[in-house]
């Protein structure tokens, strides 16, 4: 199950879309859901598990608690939404396409995706680009 939580004003609107979404996402890569926690918040309250839990005294814009179990996905995913507004203005990319980009990041790293070389994090980018195509709003 796909949840999305808020510890900030943001609210992700239809979040029926996003939870579809991401369960193609993962039935693409072979994987089963499980459950996925979304937890939206601010760069003060991700900075703070950052250092706490990675002793990493940076900003970012996502984190991601791997739980899984197997081919079973589960884990809990912190988004700063400042973050996300930063980097989409950096991009040049609107609010809706990094945010995409960002919630489709963690359930990557659980299929096995990693980012810390520059061959990896070149193909996190490509697999990110082509899970985008896959979010489809009923209009």
């Amino acid at each position: 199950m796909i949840s999305f939580n808020y510890e900030t004003d943001f609210e992700l609107g239809n979040e029926d879309a996003f939870q579809d979404w991401i369960s193609r996402v993962i039935l693409s890569e072979g994987k089963k859901e499980g459950d996925i926690n979304y937890v939206f918040c601010d760069d003060a309250y991700l900075h703070k598990l950052n250092v706490e839990y990675l002793e990493h005294d940076t900003l970012t814009d996502v984190i991601s608690f791997d739980y899984c179990v197997g081919n079973e996905l589960h884990g809990d995913i912190f988004i700063s939404v400042e973050r996300v507004e930063d980097n989409a203005k950096d991009f040049g990319v609107s609010f809706a396409d990094e945010l995409k980009r960002v919630i489709v990041h963690g359930v990557l790293h659980y299929c096995g995706y990693k980012d810390k070389s520059v061959e990896d994090e070149a193909l996190m980018r490509s697999v990110e680009e082509e899970k985008i195509k896959m979010f489809h709003v009923e209009q």
